[in-house]
């Protein structure tokens, strides 16, 4: 059990955050997004160049090539996944505007301050996203099970 679970989940009542710190979270979110940017900017100049930032990097064997391809395919998955968490910092950014940061979107309760300070970014409140994560845990083992079975696309996929 993680230290934020257990400083969450005591009963004692919690207060609606005041405009310093919304200036806090606000500077924590902006500071972010700026270094996932500069991060994102540099993966696709490094995807695209490689690390000389020229072309010399292609590889000429078909197993360097298949290395090569997993490697790009990885970085546009991380870097989809970055801009994903920017987009997650531009919605926290547009609540503080709105006046709705911090509270949950699923309960309208106030979400803790331990788990703002932890992921700014959040939507909701830790009863709400260990809900959803169990859901989604649940609804994955399902579609694992059935979806992959030995058998149920095999004739799908010899046509």
């Amino acid at each position: 059990m993680s230290m934020n679970y257990v400083i969450c989940m005591k009963k004692e009542p919690q207060k609606k955050l005041t405009p310093g710190e919304l200036r806090k979270y606000k500077v924590m979110l902006l500071q972010k997004r700026k270094e996932l940017l500069h991060d994102v900017n540099c993966m696709e100049i490094e995807a695209s160049f490689g690390e000389k930032g020229d072309l010399s990097h292609i590889p000429l064997h078909m197993a360097d090539l298949g290395t090569d391809s997993y490697e790009q395919e990885l970085s546009l998955e991380l870097m989809d996944s970055v801009r994903r968490l920017i987009g997650e910092i531009d919605d926290a950014l547009d609540r503080i505007e709105k006046g709705t940061y911090g509270i949950c979107e699923v309960n309208d309760e106030l979400i803790c301050k331990e788990r703002l300070r932890a992921i700014p970014w959040t939507r909701c409140c830790l009863v709400c996203a260990d809900h959803s994560g169990k859901r989604l845990a649940r609804k994955d083992r399902y579609f694992n099970k059935y979806r992959y079975a030995p058998g149920i696309d095999d004739e799908q996929d010899a046509k």
